[in-house]
């Protein structure tokens, strides 16, 4: 009884202060499929539909297939979510030293792409 008088209170509160930005009709119209849509500040990673462990595994694939073949098919969303993990790969292996190479394989799937990245990247 006490609750729903307090609720009672605080709606006739709300009605006293005329109409506000915070009325019924706003949240209505937002939960009937409006266009509202939020805005991401400072959110650089792309989400890319999945959550973070499949993210990261998809990026990893992707990073490893790209230094193998030099170029691959993909979205353009997912290229340019990959272009900073090869990046970085690609300038581990120029610097060329063994924390470098120790930080490129837990990146990449396959050793041996990592030592023939290394032999191949000071050249380049």
């Amino acid at each position: 009884m006490r609750i729903f008088a307090l609720l009672s209170l605080l709606v006739a509160g709300a009605a006293a202060f005329g109409s506000s930005a915070f009325t019924g009709s706003s949240i209505a119209a937002a939960s009937n499929g409006s266009n509202l849509s939020m805005m991401r500040h400072r959110k650089k990673v792309a989400k890319l539909g999945k959550p973070a462990d499949q993210r990261k595994a998809l990026l990893r694939a992707l990073s490893t297939e790209v230094i193998r073949h030099g170029r691959i098919k993909t979205t353009l969303t997912r290229a340019k979510a990959v272009r900073k993990h090869v990046d970085h790969i690609i300038q581990l292996g120029k610097r060329g030293d063994l924390h470098a190479r120790r930080q490129a394989m837990a990146w990449i799937y396959d050793k041996d792409l990592v030592h023939s990245l290394f032999e191949a990247a000071p050249e380049r």
